[in-house]
């Protein structure tokens, strides 16, 4: 049959080096036990005797870099696969991104340097006296550590959660430069959308909590439906957590007002289900809908009471234990420069007297 330039594109994609200097390429033995897992997925077992009976779990302890299917050749098994099911290009190239993503936060676990103290040190004064500083460097450093290795889960998930979502429903994610909806009250300026499908943009959340994240955020929030109406436009909200409260009722309102669509929980995920067809729901059922649904499952009731959490880094390895669970993570730390110093605040001036 033959690969398509579109499929060869989704392997060159997965082949490619990613963004950024983490950034992963994947070998064709990756691909092949990517390739593996969706005959496994798909219950394709039978027609694929080159893979090994055994696999891992996508999701599951050990090295990702381990997730490998040796002496197999992955574009002939790739292509004998579409020639089954011509939807798995997409499958493959969603799946692929994810893995990349996982890897590329893999090894910046491994290699993020603990900060020092050139970069936290004023922060300090903000609590000097209330412990010893024998205790106090240590704890700014650990706290700007995982702020770090935070922040950059934050970024790495906005360049695949969203795509991905998008990608297996038949859209794309768009950034806010080439994006369709305009802000209505400066139409040169482009609104960040989760997918934009046909005429239709997706506000995609896992979550709206009662606690805005401020105010301006909060407006910009409700402004997007009117944006999207203004551009052209039917406002789609996606909440894949039903849990009710006033600001989910309130956004809601403003999506209905201007003439938009809202899928709450279990409604969510039908309306994925049924833009994505057979193939790509059970993508988004086994990679998407069954991880966040543990997630929200085990959100404890009271936000305070959280368990015990011990943090060690110890020369060349990293460990997290937490209820009886331990994550440990080799450690490659690369020397880096410190950052710049803390940029001053617009109103630092208001803060004291004038001259």
């Amino acid at each position: 049959m033959g690969l398509t330039q579109g499929q060869r594109t989704i392997i060159s994609k997965a082949r490619a080096v990613g963004g950024g200097k983490q950034g992963v390429a994947l070998s064709d033995e990756a691909c092949a036990y990517l390739v593996a897992v969706i005959v496994r997925d798909l219950n394709l077992v039978g027609k694929f005797p080159e893979f090994p009976t055994r696999l891992p779990e996508f999701f599951s302890p050990g090295s990702l870099e381990s997730r490998v299917v040796p002496k197999v050749d992955f574009v002939a098994s790739f292509e004998r696969l579409l020639g089954l099911d011509p939807n798995a290009d997409t499958y493959f190239s969603c799946l692929a991104a994810l893995h990349k993503a996982r890897l590329k936060y893999e090894r910046i676990l491994q290699t993020q340097p603990v900060p020092t103290i050139d970069q936290v040190g004023p922060r300090g004064l903000l609590q000097f006296g209330t412990i010893v500083p024998k205790a106090l460097t240590p704890f700014l450093l650990w706290r700007k550590w995982i702020y770090d290795i935070d922040n950059r889960a934050g970024q790495e998930t906005g360049y695949a959660f969203e795509p991905i979502i998008a990608h297996a429903v038949g859209g794309v994610s768009v950034s806010a430069k080439k994006s369709p909806i305009k802000r209505h009250a400066n139409p040169k300026k482009g609104r960040q959308c989760d997918c934009v499908l046909d005429k239709k943009a997706y506000e995609v959340k896992m979550r709206v909590t009662i606690a805005a994240s401020g105010q301006g955020r909060w407006r910009e929030e409700m402004e997007f439906p009117t944006d999207c109406k203004s551009s052209g436009y039917a406002p789609i909200l996606v909440v894949l957590d039903p849990t009710p409260n006033p600001k989910l009722a309130e956004l809601k309102k403003a999506f209905i007002a201007e003439g938009g669509e809202v899928y709450i929980g279990n409604d969510a995920w039908e309306h994925f289900d049924s833009l994505a067809g057979k193939t790509m729901s059970r993508f988004l059922q086994l990679y998407v809908h069954a991880p966040i649904q543990a997630l929200l499952a085990q959100v404890p009731e009271k936000a305070e009471e959280l368990p015990d959490l011990q943090l060690t880094m110890a020369e060349g390895e990293f460990s997290l234990s937490i209820l009886g669970e331990t994550l440990r993570m080799k450690r490659q730390p690369k020397e880096e420069e410190a950052s710049d110093e803390d940029a001053l605040p617009d109103d630092v001036e208001d803060a004291f007297p004038g001259p």
